[in-house]
């Protein structure tokens, strides 16, 4: 499972530098050509605006799988042994209790919408429901990182500390 992870890892993070990269492009050519060559791209506004979406999502699924996202942390702190190792368990679950239904599933339902109904950007004629397929594929990613983190848990030895 460890070895998953780590791929999945490596394929996530690799994705967000190239699409910050293409971000940081597409931006830098939106100012240039607004203010150097008096001539505004018309399509630079909202690719910047769907690759941020897809950056947000798909960061907060890299860092909810490092273990890096922002967490009140009181209480695993105060607790220790087997209380803790519940307490843990308990989190991961209330995380997966949110991500099935709000972004897996609801997600997923946002995209079927937007693709029978065939919507697609105004400027780049781009379906939404492209745009908002990472909902759900961050969902996902989500799930698979608290499933992993709750076996890691559940296999680590009750310590004191």
């Amino acid at each position: 499972m460890e070895k998953a992870k780590n791929a999945i890892d490596r394929i996530v993070s690799l994705l967000l530098i190239v699409i910050m990269a293409v971000m940081v492009f597409n931006v830098t050519w939106q100012v240039l050509s607004r203010y150097v060559v008096q001539s505004p791209s018309s399509y630079t506004d909202e690719l910047s605006r769907y690759l941020l979406i897809w950056l947000g999502m798909l960061g907060a699924a890299y860092v909810a799988g490092k273990n890096e996202h922002l967490a009140i942390d009181i209480f695993p702190q105060k607790v220790h042994g087997l209380a803790k190792k519940r307490l843990m368990v308990f989190i991961h679950l209330a995380i997966i209790a949110f991500v099935v239904p709000v972004m897996i599933m609801g997600g997923g339902n946002l995209v079927y919408i937007t693709y029978t109904l065939q919507q697609k950007s105004a400027t780049l004629g781009l379906p939404l429901a492209f745009v908002y397929l990472i909902i759900p594929v961050s969902g996902v990613l989500v799930l698979f990182y608290q499933i992993v983190e709750i076996l890691k848990t559940l296999r680590q030895p009750i310590t004191q500390n």
